[in-house]
């Protein structure tokens, strides 16, 4: 009876929502998921060279990119455990899961869809090579930056996974950020090296979000 009473007195905003520690099947699904997303990530940051003749063009963009991103997921998971009122998912706990689960593997798939597209001329550092050209297949057709479009799916998938508004939020500002200055010195660099062809691209295309933005 006093459970009850408990169960009574609290409100769903009080209620942690979390409630994926308490199931061992829901961790592993979600760590497995981490793993799957960012390990490639992590070995192609830190262990991977530049490709021979590329010319670096970066000025600090790649581990600005790594110090937002960082420190969304870190808030994110803190405000996750945090517990706090009104920031938990408190209805459809368990389907919030796994459609961030889904939206995590989804983005994943088309960042690296984008990477395969892009060829040789993908580069973790904003990096041009001799006889690069402007790439408006696949995913470049209508969008300028789609392996950062999974990126940013994947954060989405990931705060809903955590079952966390607020960590949604975090995971997407820090991605932003880092994004937004990382595209301008991109966008600024192709523009010298590639000239008037990636300028009209530029026109037809949006950065993100096909038609959108």
């Amino acid at each position: 009876c006093g459970m009850l009473a408990a169960q009574k007195r609290a409100t769903p905003e009080t209620v942690m929502t979390a409630w994926i520690s308490h199931s061992q099947f829901h961790l592993i699904v979600f760590y497995v998921t981490l793993t799957v997303c960012f390990a490639p990530e992590l070995y192609r940051s830190w262990f991977r060279h530049s490709e021979a003749g590329a010319v670096n063009r970066d000025r600090g963009s790649h581990l600005v990119v790594l110090l937002t991103i960082g420190a969304g997921v870190f808030l994110a998971i803190f405000v996750a455990n945090a517990r706090l009122p009104y920031t938990q998912i408190t209805r459809h706990q368990e389907g919030a899961f796994w459609l961030g689960i889904a939206l995590m593997l989804a983005g994943f798939a088309f960042r690296h869809y984008a990477i395969h597209v892009l060829g040789k001329f993908f580069t973790h550092t904003v990096a041009t090579r001799p006889g690069q050209y402007v790439v408006d297949t696949g995913p470049y057709r209508l969008i300028r930056h789609p392996s950062y479009s999974g990126s940013l799916l994947t954060f989405v998938g990931l705060g809903l996974a955590m079952g966390n508004w607020v960590s949604i939020v975090l995971l997407l500002l820090g991605a932003g950020i880092g994004y937004a200055y990382r595209v301008r010195i991109e966008e600024q660099t192709l523009c010298a090296d590639l000239g008037q062809p990636y300028r009209d691209y530029m026109l037809r295309t949006k950065r993100f979000v096909p038609h959108v933005w």
